[in-house]
Parts: structure tokens; sequence; C-alpha cells
């Protein structure tokens, strides 16, 4: 088992661990306290373990080898699990914002909490900000976007909670329930914001394409740094999870033996290598110098960057 799979495997057990506590003390406060608000908070939490479930049941497929289905590895497995995330996360936020509404249209009122839920809220402000950022830190080492997602929707659990915070304050010192129901429904509409975010993120990937696309620059400098390899051109970069997958054509002396060509398309991935991290794969295309195809519809040449 790799390192990287290893730290994914151990942030998604801390995360499990900490909002299972957390889910637990809130409910339980919610009940005693009669704070509607907090109750809504712990089963938000709940839902965090499963995606916590999700992000381990993911890891481990991410790390089979290759099979004859699947040639290039199971890596991608990451990229559709985030986009299961996202749908976690907008389902949150639209649960949250359609229970608030119902409660503002009905004018029912809500009873007022007991002091204890404020307590327990910011216990777990605290927690979630730690898991939060313990998230990020992993997730942005192990460049894995199913955990920097799940990352973002624990930064929105942070805000629920500060909302929940500061409406059962307001509803306590003011004794107006009316005002936890409008800050619930604005954090709602902030949580749909980033499960579309985390959504259309995911879509890059899937559509085999990059977000950082000084990539193609890198590769084409690559190219040119190797004596003997001509206008590089209809490169393809993808990524898959947090590897990069680049096919490239160049052009060689068309005189040149096929041994001649192998070595310089050789040193042309070394070449990638050096100026690009975390290459899964790399395919060079050889053509004779000159050589022009009319039928060649994809892929980029270095005049449309």
């Amino acid at each position: 088992m790799s390192n990287r799979i290893k730290l994914i495997i151990q942030a998604s057990w801390v995360g499990i661990a900490g909002n299972t506590l957390l889910a637990f003390v809130k409910m339980y406060v919610g009940f005693t306290a009669h704070s509607q608000s907090v109750i809504g908070d712990g089963i938000d939490t709940f839902s965090d373990i499963l995606t916590y479930v999700i992000i381990l049941f993911t890891a481990r497929i991410s790390q089979k080898p290759p099979s004859v289905k699947y040639p290039y590895g199971y890596l991608r497995a990451e990229t559709i699990a985030s986009k299961f995330l996202s749908f976690f996360i907008f389902f949150a936020g639209a649960q949250l914002l359609y229970a608030n509404l119902s409660t503002l249209i009905s004018g029912k009122e809500r009873a007022l909490p007991e002091a204890l839920a404020l307590y327990v809220t910011a216990v777990s402000i605290v927690g979630k900000f730690l898991l939060a950022y313990w998230q990020f830190y992993i997730g942005k080492k192990t460049n894995s976007r199913m955990l920097i997602a799940n990352a973002k929707n624990m930064r929105a659990d942070v805000v629920l909670s500060i909302s929940v915070l500061i409406g059962t304050a307001a509803t306590l010192y003011f004794q107006m329930p009316l005002i936890d129901t409008l800050l619930a429904i604005v954090v709602s509409l902030w949580i749909l914001r980033i499960g579309f975010k985390v959504f259309m993120e995911s879509n890059t990937e899937l559509m085999d394409g990059v977000d950082d696309t000084s990539a193609y620059e890198r590769v084409f400098e690559a190219a040119d740094a190797v004596k003997g390899a001509y206008n590089p051109h209809r490169a393809r970069i993808r990524k898959m999870s947090n590897l990069y997958l680049i096919d490239l054509d160049i052009e060689v002396d068309g005189q040149m033996s096929v041994s001649d060509s192998h070595k310089i398309g050789v040193a042309v991935e070394q070449e990638i290598k050096d100026r690009l991290d975390n290459v899964y794969d790399i395919m060079i295309h050889i053509e004779p110098k000159g050589n022009y195809e009319v039928d060649e519809k994809f892929g980029l040449s270095r005049d449309q960057l």
C-alpha cells in the first residue's frame, strides 16, 4: 500500500472517530436541551460519517493494479467519489433549506432552547475546525480531490455550527426563534453553493482536462530542450487523481534509424518528468520531420495556448 493511500485512510479514520463523537453529543444535547437547530446539526454530522466511509472504500479501490477492463488502473475512483460527495453536500443544504423555509412559511414557532445547547455547539465548532484543517492538510499533501472536497464540506459544517451558535444565542437573548430560522436559511444557501462548486471541479478531470494549463507550456519546453526533437504538437494532458497522463507528437529526421528516434523520444520523456511532477505515463508519437496530417483534429499545439 502506497504512503499516499495510507495517509488518506488515516485521515478518514480520524474523521470517522471525530464526527461520531460530535454527532452523538450534539444529538443527545439537542434532545435534552430542546434545540431543533442542534439536532439538525447533529444529523448533518452523521452524514459526514457516511462520506468518510465512502472515502475509505474508494481509497482501497484506487490502489488496485490495472486490469483488462481498466488498463489505466482505478485512480479515477477518487474523482467519482468527489462527485458523490458533492451530492451529499448539496442534499444536506437542500434539506436544511426546505426544513427552515417550511417553518418560516407555516409560521410555526420553535421552542426556546436551553443554554446547554450553546456550550455543545461551541465545542462542535472547535472540533469541526480542527477536523477540516486536518482534511485540507492531508488532501493537499496527497493531492486527493475527494479529501479536499470533504474538507470543504467540513468547512461548511463549521459555518453551520457557527450559525447555530449565533442563532441559539440570539434566540435566547431576544426570545425570538425567528432569528435562528433566518440564519439557517442563509447557511443552507451557502452549503448549496459549496456542493455545486465541488460538483463542477470534478468535471474537469472526468472530461479529460486539467485545471493548470501551464503544464502544456512545460511539456513543449521539455521537447524543445532535446536535440533532434522538432515541432512538438498535438499535446494531450489528462489527470487521473493526482497524476498526469501525457500524449505528445514530435518530429525527427526522417532518415534517422528507429533506434536513434527511440532515444530522442526517451530523452523527451525524461525532460518532461524533470519539469512536471506526478507523471503517471507519457506516450510519445514520432513522425518524420515536415510530416503533415489533415485529419489531426484533437490535441494542442503551442500557438493554441
